[in-house]
This record gives structure tokens, C-alpha cells and sequence, in this order.
């Protein structure tokens, strides 16, 4: 079957993959332990994609001024994001007034728009890393480095995904190459334990906080205690605030949850969890956590590698 031009890799892809010469980016020890273990390198792969990133697209209703004079609708408020298995958490004044600057309701939900988008970009440079290495005929893909950052302005985020192509000359063939952040001796380490890479996991997670008049009072620092009194949802000077906790622990359980939905009844290794955190407004943040490692499955039991042979020998 003729490829379509939707299979086909991109023009300079084609000239860079077939220029004669191949390339690497491992270092020096992890090249030679990756051909101590019969893996043979045959090419740096990469893989791209840009992907349009607005803070305030699809936020379900919410605003710059929720909380003032926001109204009630069902039970909830009106705007609150609605949809299945979404997070979301509400938060209202206990005060019973409101005044022009009082936020009456407060709310932290999921940004499912932003994780998804964020899936589809990292998605496609992995993909697309992956057909590059097709392309060589590639066992798998080591040392993956991912990358994302702002593009134009910040209006765009753009995805890179790099590694070494390598061959396994006596491992079965497999229609998707595996991919793995991890090379040289902690890769051996690895398959020495009776575990086999799989693919490369990543997941990000957001959760939107949007203050009501509580964690506004907490996050400027005021003692409103004496203001209205304890019973009428003051607070102290010292204290937990609590809607940003639960923002922060929601981010990470989310993250969690949707990398174990990737893995089945496989194991991450290697997982790393970056946190960051977005300034939109007064009382208004973003919360974003990044889980990533490596699938892997087992396929034996502890069985020591033999020890290396030197590379080079001095005499």
C-alpha cells in the first residue's frame, strides 16, 4: 500500500533522516552502555508541535469579576463549569452582606480545556518522534527529552520531543517503536531488574482558584476576626488557607490519577512532578502539575547483566 501524504514524513525530516550520516544525542557513557547491552544507535529523532494557549478561553463562565454579585443558579453558581468527572469545589461568603468590593463566592474547578489542549500538543511531538524512528526502522526510542515553552508572545506553546533511535537486532518486531527518558546505566539497571520500557508517560493537570472573601482576607494578610467575629466566618492572623490547599492537593491527585489511566497494569518509573503556578487576577491562580516517567512491564525476573567489556582498551 502507497503511503498518503498524511503518512509521509515532513520534507527536511526525509533529507535529515536519509543524509547518509547518523546522529546522537547521548553522551559519551551512555552510548557505550547502550552498545554494551546490544542496542545500536541509528539516529536523533525529534518531533514538534504548536498548539494555541489563551488563560481565559473556555473557562465556563468565570471572570475577572466573579464573586461580585455573582448570583446563584440551581443550587450552584451561575458559570460554575459542569462536567462529568470534572473537579470542582465551591466556596461561600459566611458573612451575609455584600458590599460593592466583597467577594460573596468563591469556587477552585478543573481546567479540563487546558489539560486537554496540553495532552494534544505533547501528544503529537511524542507521535511524531515516534514516526521519525519508524522511519529508521527503530526498536525504540532512549534518552527522550520534552520540552514546552511560550511561542509569539505567549500566545502559543510549542512542544519539542527528542531522543536517540536504537536497533535491538534479536528483539521481535514491534509495530510502535518503545520510548524511554532513560539511557545508559540506569536503563540497564532497568531491564537488569526484569523490567522492559514501554513508552513514556506525561500528564498535566490545572485547577483554577478563584477567591471568595476569605482566602482574599488571608492571602492580603488581614485579621478580619475582629471585624465581624468568629462566628460570622472571621479569621485569625495565623491559619491554613484552606481553599488554596485544597487547590494544591487537587492539582496533584488529578495528575495521579490521569497518568493511571494511562498505565493499565503497567508501572511508571523514574516519575518527576513539576508544579507551577499562574497569576491571573487578585485571588485569581492557576495551578498546574506535570507528572512524567516511563511505562514499563515486566518480562523476567532479576537476572544480573553480564559486566561490561571496555570500550577501549589501553595497553
Amino acid at each position: 500500500m502507497q503511503p498518503t501524504p498524511e503518512d509521509e514524513l515532513p520534507e527536511a525530516a526525509t533529507r535529515r533522516l536519509t543524509g547518509g550520516a547518523w546522529s546522537s544525542g547521548l553522551s559519551v557513557a551512555d552510548f557505550a552502555s547502550c552498545l554494551d547491552m546490544g542496542m545500536q544507535p541509528v539516529g536523533y529523532v525529534q518531533g514538534y508541535a504548536v498548539m494555541q494557549w489563551s488563560w481565559y478561553m473556555a473557562t465556563g463562565g468565570f471572570g475577572m469579576g466573579m464573586g461580585r454579585g455573582f448570583g446563584t443558579m440551581g443550587g450552584g453558581w451561575a458559570g460554575t463549569p459542569q462536567r462529568r468527572g470534572q473537579y470542582v469545589e465551591q466556596w461561600q461568603c459566611p458573612h451575609g452582606f455584600v458590599s460593592a468590593e466583597h467577594r460573596m463566592y468563591g469556587a477552585n474547578y478543573e481546567l479540563t480545556w487546558l489539560e486537554e489542549s496540553w495532552a494534544t500538543g505533547w501528544g503529537l511531538a511524542i507521535e511524531r518522534m515516534i514516526d521519525e524512528a519508524k522511519e529508521l526502522g527503530a526498536t525504540g526510542v532512549v534518552g527522550v527529552v520534552d520540552t514546552m515553552r511560550p511561542l509569539v508572545g505567549g500566545s502559543t506553546e510549542e512542544f519539542r520531543a527528542s531522543g536517540t533511535a536504537v536497533v535491538v537486532p534479536d528483539a521481535p518486531h514491534l509495530a510502535t517503536p518503545f520510548s524511554t527518558y532513560l539511557s545508559g546505566q540506569r536503563l540497564a539497571k532497568l531491564i537488569e531488574a526484569g523490567f522492559a520500557p514501554v513508552s513514556v508517560v506525561a500528564t498535566m493537570s490545572a485547577v483554577r482558584m478563584l477567591g471568595y472573601c476569605i482566602t482574599h482576607y488571608q492571602l492580603a494578610g488581614s485579621t478580619v476576626g475582629t471585624w465581624y467575629g468568629s462566628g460570622a466566618g472571621g479569621v485569625s492572623g495565623v491559619g491554613p488557607v484552606d481553599q488554596v490547599n485544597r487547590a494544591e492537593a487537587a492539582a496533584r491527585s488529578l495528575a495521579r490519577e490521569h497518568v493511571r489511566a494511562q498505565l493499565g497494569s503497567d508501572i511508571l518509573h523514574g516519575a518527576t512532578l513539576q508544579r507551577a503556578e499562574r497569576e491571573i487576577g487578585e485571588g485569581d491562580l492557576s495551578i498546574q502539575c506535570t507528572l512524567k516517567g516511563t511505562r514499563v512491564r515486566r518480562f523476567k525476573d532479576f537476572d544480573p547483566l553480564p559486566d561490561a567489556a571496555p570500550v577501549v582498551r589501553l595497553t
